[in-house]
């Protein structure tokens, strides 16, 4: 089943944050994940969620903690942790019930 990484947030520093979005592609690549949202401008119809959502596929629940975990995207995650503030959630995807 598919399983998606799905964050929400604003940047506090953009400076910092430059760094994050090409260092972070090809560590997705290297793990099969397919962009499926990626919004600076996102419009809050409920709630407060923040500006920025990004949504991104992985093939498995398994193959999105492989690339979270990867020492790759570790090593770089803190131009996005360290300069925004917001959410990320791991989901799987949706299936019918039988």
């Amino acid at each position: 089943m598919s399983a998606y990484f799905v964050v929400s947030y604003r940047i506090t520093d953009p400076a910092g944050y430059e760094a994050y979005v090409p260092a972070v592609i090809p560590t997705m690549q290297a793990h099969g994940c397919e962009v499926l949202v990626a919004d600076y401008q996102s419009e809050a119809v409920e709630g407060e969620p923040e500006h920025v959502t990004v949504v991104l596929k992985f093939a498995s629940r398994e193959a999105a903690r492989a690339w979270y975990d990867s020492p790759e995207y570790q090593a770089i995650k803190h131009h996005r942790t360290d300069n925004t503030e917001g959410s990320a959630v791991l989901v799987n995807g949706w299936a019918p019930p039988h």
